[in-house]
């Protein structure tokens, strides 16, 4: 009788738990399942993603006062042991020196030789000037890293009249590298007064005592001011990270924030170690006609080395797209980009990304198909995904008919505007196929991401990849944009991939194994929890081949909140403590 009230009793707690995670789910809709958010309040930058004595760290720019940007911003923090459940920690540092009274803003963590990690990060001082500044441990045999110490000497770098810098524009400090000579070197980015682009060097033989380098590290004219730069190598025989020391057989990635259109662009060079200087490769310019990183929302983006699975890492801010009302209303603003791996693709000239494996361990029931034929005009439902506001699905397309693919006008240049343009409703030959997202029971409301087949007039084939956001809600105060972009595929010898992680209010897709990645933030009002569907659909005039579709729903990961458990809220302490 007793192990049966007990049974009972536990059953009864899991029911009150389940509830008041549905009422939670209710109450907040839109708060993510598996990305990276703090409890509440303002996220912005990812800052310092690091990885020390086995522990996983991510630093952010957060506000604890709103769910609004504030001036008295302080670096939060997050440890993992798996890169998916996150533990919060307490701020790492806030404002408190005249050299950051106004602001801790974004920067880096560099490992020093000895193992030590030290934070390099942009302070706003009593002068509302950005300065540089350095923080250390208090306790280095503390893997979570719960206590830092500012520099009395900080600043380490500022804005004077001997070097011009504008002290508006002089912020974000990389992860610092070793050079030929055994000194440091560090970027931070800056501008002029003419809108040049600046990567400006900075060298150092102890870490704490810097010196401006005659000549930035690059710099690219009429491109305005260069936020949260990344420099760092990646390896030419290989998908493993690298170390941003390393040298050898690599090309470099140097990577800007550029805040004239809010998108993370990146070149692939060459580093000359003896004269520090970055030159580009052929065909790349520092400027807004480069490669992003995402042809959505994601910005301020930070890459780090993981030695432990020797593989780089890439965190991306992703912000909301509702009004600042509708923000302070559920009482936080934006996300972190679930964590990519990062590395060179085979051609040398793109980078690849795609989401690190570990989140295979929130995978849960999963859904096959094999070699169905999408016909014209066809929508199928994904049935089986019984959690399609979290799920992650994985898909490859085959198309067989290309010349029957509409031939692209030579004007269409811009890939977000034919995305725009050409929505849904515009067949061509071979698409608009893909998959419908976060769907409404009625198909009022659904995100669709897919793929369109272009020919050009020398006969070969232009593979446009769109997110379109018009339809995903019924609350037109949000910003519904449609993104897009070209992916350097050719469909007459290769699969067209598509793989699409679903998270309440975040979308974020990879095409073409990684070619291109599209981020959209969707806030449906009917497509919610059970009401929410997953579709693949063909509304081209020519059939398709779904080779493969595998979709799986995912459980929550346990993010910067307490494990709830049975024997807490709802134990009878009487009854449990007999047994």
């Amino acid at each position: 009788m007793g192990k049966t009230l007990l049974l009972l009793s536990l059953l009864l707690c899991s029911f009150i738990i389940d509830l008041e995670a549905s009422r939670q789910d209710l109450n907040q809709p839109y708060r993510t399942g598996y990305h990276f958010q703090p409890p509440s309040n303002w996220m912005n930058d990812p800052n310092g993603p690091m990885v020390y004595k086995g522990i996983y760290h991510l630093f952010y720019q957060y506000n604890p006062y709103g769910a609004v940007w504030d001036v008295r911003i302080v670096w939060g923090h997050s440890t993992s042991l798996d890169l998916v459940n996150w533990t919060p920690q307490p701020p790492a540092f806030s404002p408190s020196q005249p050299s950051d009274i106004n602001g801790c803003w974004s920067g880096s963590v560099t490992i020093l030789p000895n193992g030590t990690p030290v934070i390099l990060y942009t302070g706003i001082d009593q002068n509302k000037s950005q300065v540089q500044n350095v923080a250390v441990p208090v306790n280095i045999s503390d893997p979570y890293l719960r206590e830092w110490s500012k520099s009395p000497a900080n600043p380490l770098m500022a804005p004077n009249a001997v070097n011009g810098i504008n002290p508006d524009r002089f912020r974000d400090p990389t992860t610092a590298w070793i050079g030929h000579d055994g000194e440091w070197r560090v970027i931070v980015g800056s501008s002029t007064d003419d809108r040049r682009g600046l990567a400006v060097l900075y060298k150092s033989r102890d870490f704490f005592n810097w010196t401006q380098a005659t000549k930035p590290l690059h710099h690219e004219e009429l491109t305005g001011m260069w936020e949260c730069p990344d420099f760092f190598p990646v390896s030419i025989t290989g998908t493993e990270g690298l170390e941003t020391s390393s040298s050898g057989e690599v090309k470099h990635v140097l990577k800007m924030s550029l805040i004239e259109t809010l998108h993370d662009y990146y070149t692939i060079g060459c580093y000359d170690r003896e004269k520090d200087v970055y030159v580009p490769d052929h065909g790349f310019v520092q400027d807004g006609s480069a490669p992003r990183l995402d042809y959505g929302k994601f910005y301020a983006s930070k890459a780090f080395y993981d030695d432990v699975k020797k593989r780089r890492i890439l965190w991306g801010w992703v912000n909301e797209s509702s009004p600042a009302k509708d923000d302070i209303e559920k009482g936080w603003s934006g996300l972190q980009s679930f964590p990519r791996k990062i590395w060179l693709g085979e051609s040398g000239n793109e980078l690849l990304q795609w989401p690190i494996e570990e989140i295979e361990t929130l995978r849960e029931t999963q859904v096959n198909w094999y070699n169905k034929v999408l016909k014209a005009g066809s929508t199928i439902q994904v049935h089986g995904v019984t959690a399609a506001q979290q799920a992650d699905v994985d898909v490859s397309f085959k198309v067989k008919d290309l010349e029957k693919a509409d031939v692209i006008e030579p004007s269409w240049t811009d890939p977000q505007k034919i995305c725009s343009e050409e929505d849904l409703s515009v067949k061509s030959g071979l698409g608009p196929f893909g998959l419908m997202v976060l769907a409404s029971n009625d198909m009022e409301e659904y995100t669709s991401v897919y793929f369109r087949i272009f020919k050009s007039n020398d006969t070969k084939y232009v593979v446009l990849m769109c997110s379109d956001q018009s339809r995903s809600s019924l609350n037109e105060e949000n910003d519904k944009a449609t993104f897009g972009a070209f992916v350097a595929i050719d469909p007459s010898h290769e699969t067209l991939s598509l793989r699409t992680l679903i998270d309440h209010s975040i979308v974020e897709s990879y095409g073409g194994g990684g070619k291109v990645c599209v981020t959209s933030r969707v806030y449906p009002k009917l497509a919610i929890g059970e009401k929410a569907n997953l579709f693949v659909f063909n509304k081209g005039t020519q059939s398709v081949d779904v080779l493969s579709l595998s979709a799986w729903s995912l459980k929550s990961a346990q993010i910067n909140g307490e494990t709830v458990s049975p024997f807490s809220e709802c134990e009878d302490s009487h009854s449990l403590n007999q047994y």
